[in-house]
């Protein structure tokens, strides 16, 4: 296939965090000859996400990389505590605290608002020269057969953007989310459950300063997490059975304010609540592939996991370091970059780990999510522990900073 034949080298479909940091990692990686272009209607609008957003060191070394964490606001998470109890108990003790830096000067982690970074990384991408189409992407089904001698390995994707125009591309990278489209027009399917459970996301002010801490309350009907923002601000991530979830939300302020001060605590003295209340399913999904002939799939579009780790957008933006690195290392050799040979190898190096995370998040949250006195007693005992272990607690602090393991470039904060 001749580059004469494409009107662009890679279109990415979804404009989130994950999509618009891949088109800049490549266009830095490969240059202006090589051509990138994100379409998704909410580029229009991409300060309108509300929510805020765990940050591990990995992460943020990639976001220095492309040249954008300078140009937001993050609060670090200086120190973090999980406790084990009943919603009516009158003490939450403490089994298990994280606290230090991954390298000097380093947090394992970081709090960002949605909505700045995605403003930055819009403006980033535009300055290198990507294409931003504020339209959706539609792609046919039979795009991806071969039918009248049409070879797929050996031709374009044809790809229209709805409203727009029509391009090609070599290579279609879908990442449009958890109801990807583009994974659908594929025909792969996806493979996991629903764990009855939704997950209430809402911004707190308080009276006290949280000083960097994070909080993680493993409660019967699922944690409830407490993370830092700048300011006396603090993100909550509130997971319940779905239906009371929805009976929550649908509270008056006061009586929701009653039902997530109760969680909540005073230790942070009076709170408010400041923006709307969201609520999310929360499920475990995993594509059964993450490539196909001239696609690639990344973020929520590959897999989407529980949220009781923090390490969802994380883990798509290790899809981001390893998919950007295979890219230009075979487009540096000549090869063709939307070539099935080429992206098995961004397969080979994200499957395990993809597999590992949604394992490890189901089993956390059976675990912890349940009555059970005898349950509740094992996990305790194993929370003390691992707090007593400093080697330990250093290695799973390094593993959620996702700083082991076969690790790409740009999470070790080199350029490509």
């Amino acid at each position: 296939m001749s580059r004469s034949d494409l009107d662009v080298d890679v279109l990415i479909a979804g404009g989130g965090i994950v999509g618009l940091a891949l088109a800049i990692a490549l266009r830095q990686g490969l240059g202006r000859s090589f051509s990138v272009a994100v379409a998704d209607p909410t580029l229009a609008n991409a300060r309108a996400d509300g929510r805020a957003t765990a940050i591990v060191a990995a992460a943020k070394r990639l976001l220095a990389a492309i040249g954008v964490w300078d140009a937001i606001d993050a609060q670090p998470i200086l120190d973090m505590v999980v406790t084990d109890s009943a919603l009516d108990d009158t003490m939450r003790p403490t089994f298990l605290t994280f606290s230090g830096d991954v390298e000097p000067g380093e947090p394992f982690g970081h709090m960002v608002e949605n909505g700045p970074l995605l403003a930055a990384l819009a403006a980033k991408a535009e300055g290198e020269g990507v294409m931003l189409h504020p339209v959706a992407v539609q792609v046919s089904p039979a795009a991806w057969g071969e039918s009248e001698g049409l070879d797929r390995e050996a031709s374009p994707i044809p790809v229209e953007l709805v409203g727009a125009e029509r391009l090609t591309a070599a290579l279609l990278v879908g990442a449009d989310g958890a109801h990807s489209a583009v994974r659908e027009s594929a025909g792969i399917a996806v493979h996991g459950w629903s764990y009855g459970q939704s997950a209430i996301v809402t911004t707190v002010t308080h009276e006290r300063d949280h000083r960097g801490r994070a909080e993680e309350h493993f409660l019967p009907a699922g944690p409830f997490a407490i993370l830092p923002l700048t300011g006396r601000r603090s993100s909550i991530v509130w997971t319940e059975e779905a239906r009371e979830a929805q009976r929550i939300v649908g509270l008056s302020d006061c009586d929701f304010h009653a039902e997530l001060e109760r969680r909540f605590g005073l230790r942070l003295g009076n709170i408010s609540v400041e923006g709307p209340r969201r609520v999310h399913p929360v499920g475990l999904w995993i594509a059964r592939s993450l490539v196909a002939p001239r696609l690639a799939l990344v973020g929520d579009a590959a897999h989407v996991i529980h949220p009781i780790a923090g390490q969802g957008l994380n883990m798509g933006l290790k899809d981001v370091a390893a998919l950007a690195e295979v890219i230009v290392d075979a487009a540096r050799l000549g090869l063709d970059p939307g070539s099935l040979a080429v992206l098995e190898r961004y397969q080979r190096w994200r499957r395990f780990d993809t597999a590992a995370m949604g394992l490890a998040t189901d089993g956390l949250n059976r675990l912890f999510s349940n009555g059970s006195d005898m349950l509740r007693l094992m996990r305790d005992v194993g929370l003390g522990l691992v707090d007593r272990l400093p080697s330990l607690k250093e290695l799973f602090i390094r593993e959620a900073a996702g700083l082991l393991g076969d690790v790409p470039k740009l999470l070790r904060g080199e350029a490509l």
